[in-house]
């Protein structure tokens, strides 16, 4: 089918990931809602003061005070008397205070709570110490209600259909309304589920922001998270100060009408990744010929049918699988950053230098938070496709009266994506399980603004990557064309949503922005970015090609660096991989950094490792202890300190070592 919908955001290591996953404290304490008595109080209590009052707790593993407001079902109905509960995280303001920053994450369907404390540290220290800095977990999501249906969607994002014939037709018509049948099995008889649109969601910050006792704050929304922003800034104008839209949504756009500028932008993003391939003299060498033509052969043959290898397990010994369309095209949830694309780049030059398939097997199972060992589906806290289709089905109305007829109409559009796409026309096709969605758009409640957002009194940021796959960058010209005291930022080539990356020409703006009220200079601010990282070689498959054991250990480490289950860690129980020619590498974790033990692990041919090593956080050194069994027999310790410099010792073939670079 298609790939997940997910957000590769700030790149941080895997043990930033796990600290956020814990699940809430039982039984915590709530809040009630408030939102009249809220905007009353006295304007002197501060945050840590209001927080008590609340009931706030400690947040799990978190530096952010957590509290639980209690907020109406359905804000719109008056005569609901039921309540459901959202709960918001607060870091409050380390020095004299400004105001409050709530960020909305994107999705729909990423927790707010498990992004707060690395999202908060990429901020400028001016930002913290300003700002009350806000998350939450929308209602569904994580500790606000926790829906997730993920062997539903595991199973129909393997499946590999396509809307190309009346047979293929049908097939994804019957996989699709069996997902969503298996979803909203998954997911229990919830009472949430016809009550997750954004318009309720809006209304309960806006009873969090009456709590906090703010007459206005600063507002941050990425991807998703604009759409959700536009409609506050609309329902609320008065309570913003300012507003920052980053990987803005044009949601003046049907459903279909923005899937399909979406599918096109992955077509261009991909091309413009292989591009960057040819142009980079590594990637180049590595992939051996065009990149495009490498990509589009692949999927060429996979288009007539699944082909068949083998899959090293960590365990050991091998599965033998099958790698559909299905899976190629799943890879794209690596097209979201620089570093990202990068991975992706280098597995598929494993596939074209070496003729192995599971490198790109392994960056696919990654990308649907699969196990690649057992093909189980993961369980990601900070993620939940229930809640994308929960929230997504509820806020767009797809066009005709049945589900039938929603159905033909659907796949009618896609023809012509169908036809004028040849990659990633399977992304079009995203949001088809909306037309049988139990739930659909309620025409009682706020819709999309049929009118272009406007904007208000406050100042609007607009930020937007011009190799933005999943929020294309027509959508944020169109956002910033219509917006009132708007200003564009555009980063040439960048990822999806541009500020917390470390690029001074976006961060600076944004921070002199929200902390000095001092807007950007002109109208319209370009940045220069990039579209795929510098490329990291592949290790040589022959490690007797190798001139010294320092070049085989230095390439042994870019390969533990960029293994896709140790740098985007999906769950703390897969921690090892089986290495490319045998044997296995496990990696943990403490306090101080990442550590590492390899079992005649080979990243060449002839060169197997045993022993230990580590990564450590405070000086970014990088460390290797082993015994070296293959082409030559030896125990060498490799050492790469902060700076880069490198120095092996040990004995290798018989003769001491000692060499350094």
């Amino acid at each position: 089918m298609n790939m997940k919908k997910f957000l590769l955001c700030v790149t941080i290591l895997a043990l930033a990931l796990q600290a956020c996953a814990s699940p809430a404290a039982e039984n915590p304490p709530t809040a009630a809602a408030e939102p009249a008595v809220g905007e009353t109080e006295s304007p002197v209590e501060d945050t840590a003061s209001r927080l008590e009052r609340a009931g706030g707790y400690p947040c799990p593993d978190s530096a952010f005070t957590c509290v639980v407001v209690t907020v109406p079902l359905n804000h719109f109905d008056p005569q609901d008397s039921r309540t459901t509960k959202v709960v918001f995280a607060v870091l409050p303001a380390a020095g004299e205070r400004k105001g409050m920053f709530v960020t909305v994450v994107g999705g729909p369907g990423g927790s707010g709570l498990m992004s707060a404390d690395a999202y908060a540290s990429t901020f400028d220290p001016r930002i913290t110490e300003s700002f009350d800095v806000v998350f939450f977990d929308q209602r569904g999501i994580n500790q606000s209600g926790g829906l997730y249906c993920i062997d539903a969607a595991a199973k129909y994002y393997r499946t590999d259909t396509e809307a190309i014939t009346p047979g293929g037709e049908a097939e994804l018509l019957d996989v699709t309304k069996t997902f969503v049948d298996e979803c909203v099995a998954e997911m229990g008889g919830s009472e949430l589920l016809p009550h997750l649109d954004t318009a309720q969601a809006v209304e309960d910050l806006e009873i969090f922001r009456a709590l906090m006792g703010d007459e206005k704050f600063w507002l941050y929304g990425e991807s998703y998270g604009t759409q959700f922003s536009q409609m506050y800034a609309t329902a609320h104008p008065d309570r913003l100060a300012g507003l920052i839209l980053d990987g803005a949504v044009d949601i003046t756009l049907t459903d279909i009408e923005f899937l399909k500028t979406q599918a096109a932008a992955f077509n261009d993003v991909l091309v413009a990744t292989l591009e960057a391939c040819n142009a980079d003299e590594a990637c180049a060498a590595d992939i051996g010929r065009d990149a495009i033509e490498v990509y589009d052969e692949l999927a060429a043959r996979l288009r007539q049918s699944p082909m068949k290898f083998d899959f090293p397990l960590s365990s050991g010994g091998v599965d033998s699988r099958e790698f559909s369309l299905a899976e190629l095209e799943a890879t794209s949830g690596f097209l979201y950053s620089e570093t990202a694309r990068m991975m992706f780049l280098r597995a598929l030059a494993a596939y074209a230098r070496d003729n192995t398939l599971a490198p790109l097997a392994r960056v696919a199972y990654n990308s649907l938070y699969i196990n690649p060992d057992t093909l189980e589906a993961v369980l990601d806290p900070s993620w939940s496709d229930a809640i994308y289709y929960g929230v997504t089905c509820r806020d767009y109305a797809e066009p005709g009266a049945t589900f039938d007829e929603q159905a033909e109409l659907f796949l009618r559009e896609g023809d012509e994506v169908d036809a004028n796409l040849s990659r990633f026309s399977s992304v079009f096709y995203g949001d088809l399980p909306c037309v049988y969605w139990p739930h659909p758009k309620d025409d009682a409640l706020p819709a999309m603004l049929a009118e272009p957002f406007k904007g208000g009194d406050f100042p609007t940021l607009i930020l937007n990557a011009t190799t933005d796959p999943a929020t294309p960058y027509e959508g944020a010209r169109s956002v910033f064309e219509n917006v009132s005291n708007g200003y564009m930022v555009t980063e040439i080539g960048g990822p999806h949503v541009i500020f917390g990356w470390g690029k001074e020409c976006v961060d600076g703006l944004v921070t002199e922005f929200l902390v000095n009220d001092v807007l950007p200079a002109e109208r319209e601010t370009e940045c220069e970015g990039y579209v795929a990282g510098d490329f990291v070689p592949l290790a040589l498959a022959n490690a007797a090609d190798y001139e010294t054991p320092l070049d085989a250990l230095y390439d042994a480490e870019n390969e533990i660096a960029h293994l896709p289950e140790y740098y985007y860690s999906i769950s703390p129980d897969i921690n090892a991989v089986a290495c490319p020619y045998g044997g296995t590498f496990a990696f943990d974790s403490n306090d101080s950094g990442d550590l590492f033990t390899l079992t005649d692990c080979a990243f060449s041919d002839g060169f197997a490792m045993t022993g230990s090593g580590s990564y450590n956080y405070d000086d970014g050194s990088f460390t290797l202890e082993v015994n070296v069994a293959g082409i030559k027999d030896g125990v060498l310790v490799y050492v790469r300190d902060a700076d880069y410099a490198i120095r092996v010792t040990g004995e290798y073939g018989g003769e001491a070592v000692d060499l350094s670079e």
